[in-house]
């Protein structure tokens, strides 16, 4: 049984424990779907997060009892619910960031070791969150955590790729950032005016791969001109060439 409680008056937290792990991760999968297909009356919508789930409700629909009696019921349900293979998005990265000596240095690596490091997992997208289209990655190497700038800056570009402590990242606009940035990917994770404004989906995956810079302006090109398709595969099967 999950531990469930009240989030405000027009939500309830489903908590699944207190650690981050891919297991949790998956245990949480399983129960969205199930909830999904469950089509309860009176829910809004639900938000996972890397170990819990917000639920939102209407109170005149459904109540706080009956919710928490029908989660209890849907997560003691076998799991009838066939699990979706995740993709894998192959997402290019210019390693020229301003913070990539620092982390070389930060662990008595060459830059290169850094990159060949960055650029050689396939990193679970656990959740979506802080602004439109950031992916909460997990993953990152040891060999690579890193402490914050003690300063944030005040800015970094769209596309930046960062390092902040035991997590890695990609910024799909212009904000402020205390993450350490060791490069920059030309392809665009939010897009108002797309079908599907968000690139990415929690359950699936991100591998980055090094690019040139002549690569990294003619993929900036092709992504402004609304001519450039991300590269995906599925996870588990042979992934040949960038």
């Amino acid at each position: 049984m999950v531990e469930v409680v009240p989030l405000g008056d027009l939500a309830i937290r489903v908590s699944f424990g207190d650690k981050i792990s891919e297991e949790i991760h998956k245990e949480i999968q399983v129960f969205t779907s199930k909830l999904a297909a469950a089509k309860l009356k009176g829910i809004i919508e639900w938000v996972p997060a890397y170990n819990t789930v917000a639920i939102y409700y209407r109170p005149e629909s459904i109540s706080f009892t009956s919710l928490v009696e029908k989660v209890n019921e849907i997560y003691d349900q076998k799991n009838n619910v066939n699990p979706v293979q995740p993709i894998v998005y192959k997402i290019p990265v210019l390693y020229n960031g301003p913070d990539l000596s620092y982390i070389a240095a930060c662990h008595n690596l060459m830059e290169n070791d850094v990159i060949s490091l960055h650029s050689n997992k396939e990193y679970l997208i656990y959740m979506m969150g802080f602004v439109p289209g950031f992916p909460y990655l997990g993953g990152l190497s040891s060999k690579l955590a890193v402490p914050r700038l003690e300063h944030p800056r005040l800015s970094v570009a769209p596309g930046s790729v960062g390092i902040g402590g035991n997590q890695t990242g990609i910024y799909p606009s212009e904000v402020p950032s205390g993450w350490r940035i060791l490069g920059i990917t030309p392809v665009k994770l939010f897009d108002v005016e797309s079908s599907s404004p968000i690139l990415f989906s929690a359950g699936n995956f991100i591998k980055f791969y090094p690019i040139d810079e002549q690569e990294y302006f003619r993929i900036k090109q092709l992504v402004e001109a609304k001519n450039y398709i991300v590269q995906t595969y599925k996870r588990g099967e042979n992934n040949e060439g960038d």
